[in-house]
């Protein structure tokens, strides 16, 4: 009785190579890859066959070395379809940008650009000038600086003006910013000398009064961004520190965090710290994010007294930690909407923010008449997000598919596997999807994609 050698039924790479769809990929591409992804899906099915697997048929095959292709050809960084609720998603890459933010990207990068160049006098300019006047005049402070995040900000800031000095902060807003990078990190990297006064939850401003010496150059302020401590507490306030600072010359340097330039209570939202108030208090230099509340691209910013911002574009972390033209262009066109007075209706965090409810509640209501059985609509929070007005949420509809655990982890499961690809969120064994964070334009998209995955699933 004889066996056949289940190896000698793979065909050679020649054979796969000679496939038409395999031959589309040599002619698109580099055909040493496409016959290395070919080895690889032989040399898989190989393994396979020593696990006891039969041998594939040429035709899996030649579907596994498409797979291998895509997997590869195909940009990691794609587009996705938020159905968290989660206005400011850190993982989903935070503020979405206005369209008129994406067409500066654009008109800025398919061509050349006057990026560092003053058009009137003929000669070399700074990259500077593009945002600083629409900064100042929405913060009423007396200079600024752009750079690449908020995190680069506190490093230049402290590392132009605080090397080898002593710069006081509470223990309580000694935080972690996201990623395992902390505050005490960033300082130190500086060379800033860390001086933490009072506890977790109470600082007094008599504690950072006590900690003054002829080696304090600054007094640091962090808002609590991205957790909230509640119960019994205690801080200054932000004009507190300002009149402390002054009294005694030393710098205060405020990171609110979040970019704010909106007044968030009218949205029944907790209020949230404005550069403009942070100024105002007395404040030397105010840093912020640009993706965030703000609206923008990634950026970090630096507002507030001139001599002390020149002191910074001097500095020589300020070229590495500068911004390119694509990321000016788009943080210059969001700044515009607010010297506009067109931000609720053009930056799309503002728009999501201020969604009516009804408006909401009838996508929600088409959404789950289009799906069918088991969706149905519930009510629900949404959340800001991203590092801005910790806990703080909006009234929703969701749209909800309950089942067991195991069946709402795979419709999420293939929901995330569509093109673009969709994201949810699962609580107590319930899919959740919310309209807020998903633009109209995208409804159609997502119905199809969710009746898909339930139907496969």
């Amino acid at each position: 009785m004889t066996t056949t050698n289940p190896y000698r039924a793979l065909p050679s790479v020649d054979r796969i190579l000679s496939d038409a769809r395999i031959h589309a990929l040599e002619s698109g591409g580099d055909s040493g890859l496409t016959t290395d992804l070919v080895r690889q899906a032989l040399e898989s099915a190989r393994i396979a066959i020593a696990g006891g697997s039969p041998a594939p048929t040429e035709e899996q095959l030649v579907e596994s070395v498409l797979g291998l292709a895509t997997a590869i050809y195909q940009p990691s960084l794609r587009p996705v379809v938020n159905a968290t609720g989660v206005i400011i998603h850190t993982n989903l890459g935070r503020a979405p940008l206005s369209d008129e933010a994406l067409a500066a990207m654009a008109a800025v990068s398919r061509g050349y650009s006057n990026l560092e160049f003053d058009l009137e006098a003929g000669e070399r300019g700074s990259r500077y000038v593009h945002l600083e006047s629409l900064l100042t005049r929405l913060t009423a402070a007396d200079a600024a600086i752009a750079v690449n995040n908020n995190a680069s900000a506190l490093l230049l800031a402290l590392s132009a003006l605080a090397q080898d000095r002593e710069v006081i902060i509470s223990r309580g807003q000694a935080v972690e910013i996201g990623g395992g990078f902390r505050i005490p990190d960033v300082m130190r990297q500086s060379a800033a000398r860390l001086v933490e006064v009072g506890t977790t939850n109470r600082t007094y401003l008599r504690d950072y009064e006590a900690a003054i010496t002829p080696e304090t150059v600054a007094i640091m302020r962090v808002h609590a961004s991205n957790f909230r401590i509640i119960g019994f507490t205690e801080s200054p306030t932000v004009q507190d520190l300002g009149r402390l600072a002054r009294e005694r010359g030393v710098l205060l340097l405020d990171d609110i965090g979040s970019g704010c330039l909106l007044d968030t209570t009218q949205f029944g939202l907790a209020a949230e710290p404005t550069v403009a108030e942070s100024i105002a208090a007395g404040a030397d230099l105010v840093l912020f994010s640009g993706d965030k509340l703000l609206g923008g691209p990634q950026a970090g910013v630096i507002a507030g007294r001139a001599d002390l911002v020149a002191q910074l574009r001097r500095h020589p972390l300020a070229r590495a930690l500068r911004m390119d033209k694509a990321s000016i262009a788009a943080l210059s066109a969001t700044l515009h909407h607010y010297l506009r007075g067109e931000a609720l209706t053009k930056i799309p965090v503002w728009r999501m923010i201020s969604r009516p409810l009804p408006e909401i509640d009838r996508r929600a209501r088409r959404w789950a008449r289009a799906i069918g059985k088991p969706a149905k609509v519930v009510e629900g929070r949404s959340m800001v997000g991203g590092g801005s007005l910790p806990e703080e949420s909006l009234p929703t509809r969701l749209v909800a598919i309950p089942g067991d655990g195991a069946y709402v982890s795979e419709v999420a499961r293939r929901l995330r596997e569509d093109t673009p690809p969709v994201v949810a969120r699962i609580e107590r064994d319930t899919l959740l999807l919310d309209p807020r964070t998903v633009r109209p334009d995208e409804d159609r998209m997502l119905v199809a994609a969710l009746k898909a995955a339930l139907e496969a699933s």
